[in-house]
């Protein structure tokens, strides 16, 4: 919960603002993005290592690290961009709160 608060403060976005939680597929088992899904009442939605390397493309931040060990540049920007959709923007760059990282990302649909 902390990463998504830091978030959500840089960006000046309520919690009610968060549609989805979403993670790539392996770590969908990790009861702390499971329990944030529960306590913010959003559903959490896995994301496949394809869907994730579609959107790295779109990524605005990148680690040589986090290449080698997933073949992503940012692990949270791609799974928001991938689960906001082709038309999602980020809306805040991953932000990092210990070893867990938050990346807000909008859908671009017209409202």
């Amino acid at each position: 919960m902390a990463v998504i608060e830091a978030a959500l403060a840089r960006t000046g976005l309520a919690k009610e603002a968060l549609g989805v939680i979403a993670t790539p597929v392996t770590k969908g088992g990790e009861p702390g993005i499971a329990g944030a899904a529960t306590a913010l009442g959003v559903p959490l939605v896995l994301i496949a290592q394809t869907d994730l390397e579609a959107a790295a493309g779109r990524t605005a931040t990148s680690s040589e690290r986090v290449i080698a060990l997933t073949g992503v540049p940012s692990v949270a920007e791609a799974a928001a961009l991938a689960a906001g959709g082709a038309a999602a923007r980020l809306v805040a760059p991953r932000v990092a709160v210990g070893p867990a990282t938050c990346a807000l990302a909008d859908t671009g649909a017209a409202s």
